[in-house]
């Protein structure tokens, strides 16, 4: 039987033949394995090497990320073999100092962006989906770009070491030693624009994660009902989406510099280098709760099962996740308080510094509370959660300490800091890690480990780490300071150095213990028992390994834990089987979950791999120098992106899908309020974050940078007004369109606003091509390079508001809407809406600016 999906053009030609789940005799052993054949066809990945390149299965991706994180992380954890060996001796001959530079960085930034991040992202991808009672992720295509963006970006920079150019300015990149005056080669931008093409990863998976966990839910299950580990990335994700941008603008910003010469860090020339280090610090000091919340969600969703009783405080336990989420972006000018912060801004953030500690311990002392009430079993993830408790505690008394400016003044650059920053990483992040790999790995592969192994690799790593890191209290409070290779003047160093580096020789054997545990039990282990923990959560309610598709049915109401294992797997819950031949899944309200319709997603596809490729290409021109060659790399993504949203079209009506007798829901074609929707308001939600980013560079530079008021400027001229003005009107126009072409779309008069919406759009970038003519000179003034960037801006909004109007257009031309079927004018409307407030607050700021200087 051949199935044609709206979801993929193709003929899908399944193995076993497609059955009526609604319609099998009772047979349940019968029943579970038909259904099981029928969603394997759908889900499954495509055989052979061309399943490795097109797979878009969560399953499948997530645990890509993680496996690459983990080969990210012990190339990281050998140049950090490497530095111990370094300092281990005052003359350290092991490196030299361009080599110890290049490594040090190396280390700080694969452990930072190639390891933690993507590691979590990855963490988040394999086993939301599996909490959540669903299939599969909300945009399985966004998931698989983001990790070739990950593993082709990471590769970048790893590979830059081999080649002798890799960055080695430190793994933060202050300005001036990162411009090209001080670091003339290309090491500088191999990270700026390396990272800026991870940092699209870590984008996709914070809109993945959003919206899966708002709308990809159970059918009836309520935030509120919601388990732990779903509020503690959905506070990860939002922390992403504001956390991110200020980085990837700080990146844009140097690269501009560097390759352009535009001087917005230049003192001499209106900028300020303070700038740089206020938007790393705005994603930095987030960044640390970024990885520490889905460590803790992973300790809140262990510490009860092997306690065999249930979490206390729940409720606490949430409003602490959402007081971290709000603190942690209070906190990050106490990365900054020897730079001539005024005393008033001080006191506030070093009482922020020190108040975060509250929702910290709130967790803490509910996860030993929770183990205080239960009966504890020390198996191996637990092992590791007693050593999150010995290391992270401490390393949150010495965060206080850093909290508080005398003591941060004698602290700041020392090894004390170093210590600090590994007791909160490894021990809020690394140990947790290790307990959810050992926890999860039986639903990974289906085997049980080699006993032993793990509990060796447990007791080298915790008695390395302290070994190694505790001593670095004590040389950081002798002044020893970070980033140097030699200390020949300083001989009461040498052997607190040469004890840490053998203890990290020794940390570093744990480590390769670790991963040889895991290699032989997903090799040789003995096949695992269904839930072999007697977890009462969704994510145990699927035979092992977990399937493609996870569930034969969807959880509801009635299927609230794993003894709904029977009547899911009998498809006795909703959204039986796959009887029309399509990956789909339950969509429900964001707050009730009350089910709301079912989308359609997409099957197996190069598209991710080829996007990502497109902007590789841009990043790749960037970086060689060539940059006449990136207008080619634009074209190419455009024609990727408009790729997508070809294929998920349909230019026929269909029936709502039978969810449950009784219930029918429609597909997502005839909803307005779809998952591309909301992933869209996710994603001006970190657009936005940008653009506010870009007006405080504005505002610091105008109020605090040296060499300030600017030289006159030629800008304030009729035509340029006049061009403000009709690029301002044609957005509103096309705004209108927008809107029109939606409610008259089963007329021609939905192609004809579409037609009208898509006019404007030219017109307005016509307007700002001449406004762009206008402008000063960029290279001569800060405030005439942030004008730029801020015209920018709107040109790239201007782009993709029209291209969306195309999108329309094409919709209305090729019969994809109807009565039922509302088409991209709704993620339209949303962009165009973005394209005309943005640029309306530029303007307005850009003309006061004018009046005051």
């Amino acid at each position: 039987m051949t199935v044609t999906s709206p979801a993929d053009p193709r003929a899908i030609a399944p193995s076993e033949p497609m059955v009526d789940a609604l319609d099998i005799a009772a047979n349940p052993p019968r029943r579970a394995l038909a259904l099981h054949r029928e969603l394997d066809a759908v889900w499954r990945d495509e055989p052979g090497w061309r399943g490795f390149f097109t797979s878009v299965n969560h399953g499948t991706i997530g645990l890509r990320f993680m496996v690459t994180a983990f080969v990210f992380f012990a190339i990281g954890g050998v140049l950090a073999m490497l530095i111990r060996a370094q300092l281990a001796t005052q003359q350290g001959a092991f490196l030299d100092l361009d080599l110890y530079n290049q490594i040090f960085t190396m280390h700080g930034t694969i452990m930072m962006f190639l390891f933690a991040i993507p590691m979590l992202e990855g963490l988040a991808l394999w086993l939301l989906p599996k909490i959540l009672g669903a299939r599969d992720m909300a945009f399985p295509r966004l998931s698989a770009l983001g990790y070739w963006c990950y593993f082709f970006g990471g590769s970048v920079i790893v590979l830059s070491l081999v080649f002798g150019v890799a960055p080695d300015d430190g793994w933060f990149m202050y300005t001036p030693l990162s411009d090209r005056t001080h670091s003339p080669g290309v090491n500088a931008d191999v990270w700026l624009l390396g990272v800026t093409f991870v940092e699209i990863s870590a984008i996709a998976a914070a809109i993945e994660i959003t919206v899966t966990i708002l709308r990809c839910r159970a059918g009836g299950m309520a935030l509120t009902r919601m388990p732990l580990m779903g509020w503690y990335l959905l506070g990860t994700a939002v922390m992403m989406l504001v956390g991110f941008p200020p980085l990837i603008l700080g990146s844009i910003l140097l690269e501009v510099q560097r390759a352009f010469d535009w001087p917005f860090f230049e003192v001499a020339r209106g900028g300020d280098p303070l700038l740089w280090q206020h938007l790393f610090w705005l994603f930095g000091h987030p960044e640390v709760y970024i990885i520490f919340l889905p460590a803790a969600g992973a300790l809140s969703t262990i510490i009860p099962i092997l306690s065999r009783t249930t979490i206390l405080g729940y409720g606490a336990i949430v409003a602490a996740v959402a007081g971290l989420v709000f603190l942690s972006f209070g906190l990050w000018v106490h990365h900054m308080f020897t730079v001539g912060i005024p005393h008033m801004a001080l006191a506030f953030f070093s009482a922020a510094s020190a108040l975060v500690a509250v929702p910290t311990a709130i967790q803490i002392f509910a996860w030993i509370g929770t183990m205080w009430m239960g009966q504890v079993q020390f198996r191996l993830p637990m092992l590791y959660i007693m050593g999150f408790f010995a290391t992270f505690v401490m390393g949150g008394l010495t965060g206080v300490m850093l909290a508080m400016v005398p003591f941060n003044w004698q602290a700041h650059d020392t090894h004390f800091v170093v210590a600090h920053l590994h007791y909160v990483l490894i021990g809020g992040f690394v140990f947790p890690m290790l307990a959810a790999v050992s926890y999860w790995m039986p639903l990974i592969c289906g085997r049980w480990r080699v006993r032993g192994l793990g509990e060796a690799a447990f007791w080298l790593i915790l008695i390395g780490f302290h070994g190694t890191f505790f001593l670095m209290h004590l040389t950081g409070l002798l002044g020893m300071p970070r980033r140097i290779a030699i200390y020949p003047a300083n001989p009461e160093w040498e052997w607190l150095n040469l004890i840490s580096s053998i203890f990290g020789m020794v940390m570093a054997a744990g480590f390769a213990l670790f991963a040889f545990d895991v290699v032989m039990q997903w090799l040789f282990g003995r096949r695992s028992w269904r839930n072999p923990w007697r977890a009462p959560t969704l994510d145990w309610a699927m035979p092992l390994p977990a399937p493609s598709y996870n569930f034969a049915s969807l959880p509801g109401p009635r299927h609230s834990d794993a003894t709904a294992l029977l009547p899911l797997a009998r498809g006795e819950g909703l959204l039986p089987g796959a009887p029309r031949g399509w990956r789909e899944t339950l969509v429900v309200e964001p707050g009730s979950g009350k089910p709301d319709h079912v989308a359609v997603l997409a099957h197996s596809t190069l598209l991710p791999l080829q996007t990502s490729a497109a902007i590789g290409s841009f990043f790749a021109a960037m970086l060689s120098g060539f940059y006449w060659l990136a207008p080619v790399g634009i074209l190419l993504t455009i024609w990727a992106g408009w790729k997508w949203g070809d294929i998920m079209g349909t230019d026929r009506d269909h029936p709502p899908a039978q969810v449950a007798p009784g219930l029918a829901l429609p597909l997502h074609f005839q909803r307005r309020n779809t998952l591309a929707r909301t992933g869209t308001l996710a994603l001006l939600l970190a657009d936005g974050t940008l653009y506010a980013s870009l007006m405080f560079g504005v505002g610091f530079l105008t109020v605090v940078a040296p060499n300030w008021p600017a030289p006159e400027s030629g800008i304030a001229t009729l035509p340029n007004l006049l061009a403000a003005l009709v690029a301002l009107g044609a957005m509103a126009l096309g705004l209108v369109a927008s809107f029109r072409a939606e409610t008259t779309r089963t007329t021609p008069m939905g192609a004809t606003w579409a037609m009208v919406g898509l006019g404007t759009g030219v017109l307005a970038l016509a307007a700002l091509a001449v406004l762009a003519y206008g402008l000063d000179d960029p290279t001569r003034h800060a405030r005439d390079a942030l004008r730029g960037v801020v015209l920018g801006f709107a040109v790239f909004h201007g782009v993709v508001a029209s291209l969306l109007a195309l999108r329309s257009l094409a919709d209305h031309r090729q019969g994809r809407v109807s009565a039922a079927r509302v088409g991209a004018s709704p993620i339209w409307q949303l962009f165009q809406l973005f394209w005309l407030g943005t640029s309306a607050a530029s303007f307005i700021l850009i003309l006061a600016q004018e009046v005051l200087t």
